[in-house]
């Protein structure tokens, strides 16, 4: 399977934050600083599949995502929080890792994909751990493209 996922180093960032509300905004900044994007249109999107149900899937982990005309492949951006936050997830554990992911309008199976790649990335332990024990965004970045994003290819 080929899927073709831009991520580039700065979308990486490790904040402290209080709620839900705050990561899907931080991420929607995140979005709009690195690739351009309008904030607002990927806070709404954000909020409006957050609506249908959280994208909080378990194990600390949430992949917030939403389609978007302004990108023309899948396009992530990975926030690590230093303490974790209630995010409604299917096991009702808190949320530390959350990718944050933006696919094309039109890109229907292009984003399903997207996030099953995400979802297998995320189901071997070793590379959660590997995540959650990452100190700085470069090692993060560093893991994601030596594991994720190549066996993505």
């Amino acid at each position: 399977m080929d899927v073709n996922i831009t991520m580039l180093p700065e979308a990486v960032l490790i904040d402290r934050l209080e709620n839900k509300q705050q990561v899907l905004t931080k991420i929607s900044e995140q979005f709009a600083e690195i690739y351009g994007l309008d904030a607002a249109e990927v806070l709404d999107g954000l909020e409006q599949r957050e609506a249908l149900g959280s994208t909080g899937f378990g194990r600390g982990a949430a992949i917030p995502h939403c389609r978007n005309a302004s990108v023309r492949r899948p396009t992530l951006v990975l926030l690590k929080l230093e303490q974790p936050v209630d995010f409604n997830a299917a096991d009702a554990m808190p949320v530390s890792l959350f990718f944050g992911l933006v696919s094309p309008e039109n890109a229907g199976a292009t984003h399903l994909h997207a996030l099953a790649a995400i979802s297998r990335f995320m189901r071997d332990e070793n590379r959660l751990q590997s995540l959650n024990d990452a100190s700085d965004a470069e090692a993060i970045f560093a893991l994601l493209t030596n594991q994720f994003l190549r066996d993505a290819a």
